[in-house]
C-alpha cells in the first residue's frame, strides 16, 4: 500500500457493491461470499489457533457475511458458535443463515468461553446510535477476554465520519470490504478499529474507475516523496524567512518552540518578534534566530516587509499587546500561519484570511471559529473542517487523532501519524514552525499544510519510538523534524 491512498464514504461504497454485483454477473450472494470468506482467511491470519469461535450476527448484510465465515470456520473443524441477535432482514442475510444452518450450524443465545468474536452486527450503512439491546450486546462482547474481528466496521462506528452515536465495539483487527473507509480514520473510530486490514474481494481495479475518494489518507512513507531533495546551488534566500509572532508575559516558551521548529525543518532565516524580557532566554536557547523585541504593534511593519511567511499565535495571548499585533498581521502581505491565541482573537472578528494563508486549530479553537460545541466539531471532523475551510477562506488542519487538512477544490487530506503522547502543551506551536517553514519553501498552501501536518506526527511517532509516549515533550520532536525532512540521496 502506497501513501496517499484513497478514502471512501458509504455512498460511493454501495456504489462499488452495484458493480461488483454486475461483474459477477448479478449474483449479490457471490460477492457477499467473498466477503464472508475474506472475513475467514483475515481471522485465519490473526489467530490461525483460535479453535473456539463466536460470531455475533445483525439483521442486515454485515450479519450475513458472519453467516459465511461462521459456515468456513464450521467447515475448516473449528468449534463456532453464532448468536443471532435478530432474525435476518435481508434476503441475502436469510440465504446465507439458511445455509449455515443446512450445514449443521447452530444458532444459540451467549458468548461463552471463546478465543475470537467476530463482530457481524452492522456494517457501513449505521449512522444512529445502537438500541438499548444491542448496546448490552456489545457491552459484553468489550468486556469478554476474546479477540475481536470486526467485519467492514466495528458495529456502532459511523463509517463516514468515525463518530460514535452511542455503544460501539472495540476490535483488535477490522476488515473493510472493497475499499478502505473514510470515517475510521478520525476521531473516535481510532480507538475502535484495532489493526486494519482491507480486501478488495478479489475485484477487478477497473470498478474503480469514476468513484471519487472522499478523502485522501497520507503516510509517513508520504515524506520521501512529498520534500524533494534541495538544488546544491541553494541558500538560504530560497528557503525562505519566516517570521515568529508571539510570545507575550508569561508564554515566551511558544514562541521558541515554534521559531526552532521552522529553522529544524528547512526555513533558511527565522525572526522572532516577542516580548523584551524574552529576547536573552530565546537567543540563549537559539541562537540562530534573529531576535527582535517588541513592546506595541507600531514596530511590526518593517519586520512584516521582510518576511516571506509569517507565523503568528504561540504565546501572543488575547490581551491589548496580542491584538495590536495580530491586527499588523492581517493588514500585511506575506501569507500567514495561525494558530492558538491568533485564532481565539479571530473567533470575536471578522477573519479576513485569504486563500494563502493557513489555519491550524484544535477541536476547541475549531469550535469558537464555527460558533457550535467542541463535541459537535468531534462527531464529525470531515464537515468541521470543510466548513471552517468555507469560514475562512483558506487551508485548515484540524488538529486532533487523525489530523484533517481541508483546502478548496481538493479532497480533504487524514494523516495516519501521530500518537496520544503528543497531547501535551507546545505540540501546536511546533507544527505552527514547520508549516511556516514549508511555507517559506515555496510550498503552496495545501501542500504545505499537509506535508507539515505529517511531518509533524511522523517525527511525534519517531520520537515516541524511543521512550514511549508519556512524557513526550514538544521539543522532543526537533531532532526528528530535521532527520525525516531530509529524503535519502539517490
Amino acid at each position: 500500500m502506497h501513501s496517499p491512498f484513497p478514502l471512501f464514504v458509504p455512498a460511493a461504497l454501495r456504489e462499488l457493491e452495484a458493480r461488483g454485483t454486475h461483474y459477477l454477473d448479478g449474483d449479490a450472494f457471490a460477492l457477499m461470499a467473498r466477503a464472508g470468506q475474506a472475513g475467514w482467511r483475515c481471522l485465519l491470519k490473526h489467530w490461525p489457533q483460535a479453535l473456539r469461535i463466536v460470531v455475533v450476527c445483525g439483521p442486515g448484510n454485515n450479519g450475513g457475511d458472519g453467516y459465511v465465515l461462521a459456515r468456513h470456520a464450521r467447515d475448516a473443524g473449528r468449534g463456532v458458535r453464532v448468536l443471532q441477535i435478530a432474525a435476518p432482514a435481508t434476503v441475502l442475510a436469510q440465504r446465507a443463515c439458511a445455509e449455515y444452518v443446512a450445514a449443521g450450524g447452530a444458532l444459540e443465545e451467549a458468548l461463552g468461553d471463546c478465543d475470537v468474536i467476530v463482530d457481524a452486527l452492522f456494517g457501513i450503512g449505521l449512522s444512529r446510535a445502537v438500541d438499548a439491546a444491542t448496546a448490552a450486546w456489545i457491552d459484553a462482547i468489550n468486556a469478554h477476554p476474546a479477540k475481536v474481528l470486526s467485519l467492514d466496521v466495528p458495529s456502532g462506528i459511523d463509517a463516514r465520519s468515525g463518530h460514535a452515536a452511542g455503544m460501539a465495539i472495540l476490535a483488535d483487527v477490522t476488515v473493510q470490504f472493497l475499499a478502505r473507509h473514510r470515517g475510521l480514520r478520525t476521531g473516535m473510530a481510532l480507538d475502535h478499529c484495532g489493526k486494519l486490514e482491507l480486501a478488495a474481494l478479489d475485484l477487478p481495479e477497473a470498478l474503480w474507475t469514476g468513484i471519487a475518494p472522499s478523502a485522501l489518507a497520507f503516510r509517513a512513507d508520504a515524506l520521501h516523496e512529498c520534500l524533494p531533495l534541495r538544488p546544491r546551488n541553494g541558500h538560504k534566500g530560497r528557503n525562505g524567512h519566516v517570521l515568529c509572532i508571539g510570545g507575550d508575559h508569561g508564554s515566551g516558551g511558544a514562541i521558541v518552540l515554534a521559531a526552532q521548529a521552522a529553522l529544524r525543518s528547512g526555513a533558511g532565516l527565522v525572526s522572532v518578534a516577542t516580548r523584551a524580557a524574552h529576547v536573552p532566554a530565546l537567543l540563549a536557547r537559539c541562537p540562530e534566530v534573529m531576535a527582535h523585541a517588541l513592546e506595541d504593534g507600531a514596530q511590526l511593519p518593517p519586520l512584516l516587509e521582510r518576511a516571506d511567511v509569517i507565523a503568528v499565535g504561540p504565546g501572543l495571548g488575547q490581551g491589548e499587546w496580542g491584538r495590536a499585533l495580530l491586527g499588523a498581521v492581517l493588514r500585511s502581505d506575506p501569507p500567514r500561519v495561525l494558530d492558538a491565541d491568533a485564532l481565539n482573537l479571530l473567533a470575536v472578528s471578522n477573519p479576513g484570511l485569504r486563500d494563502t494563508d493557513i489555519i491550524t486549530p484544535h477541536p476547541g479553537e475549531a469550535a469558537r471559529l464555527l460558533v457550535c460545541s467542541t463535541a459537535e466539531v468531534q462527531q464529525d471532523r470531515f464537515a468541521a473542517a470543510a466548513a471552517l475551510q468555507s469560514r475562512v477562506g483558506c487551508a485548515v488542519v484540524l488538529k486532533g487523532a487523525g489530523s484533517i487538512v481541508a483546502a478548496h477544490g481538493l479532497p480533504p487530506a487524514v494523516i495516519g501519524a501521530g500518537n496520544p503522547g503528543m497531547g501535551v502543551g507546545g505540540m501546536g506551536d511546533v507544527l505552527t514552525g514547520v508549516i511556516a517553514a514549508l511555507r517559506g519553501q515555496g510550498f503552496a498552501a495545501p501542500a504545505a499544510a499537509t506535508i507539515g501536518a505529517l511531518l509533524h506526527a511522523a517525527a511525534g511517532d519517531a520520537a515516541a519510538l524511543d521512550d514511549g509516549e508519556r512524557g513526550l515533550l514538544p521539543s522532543d520532536l526537533l531532532p526528528w523534524l530535521r532527520r525525516l525532512a531530509n529524503p535519502m540521496r539517490r
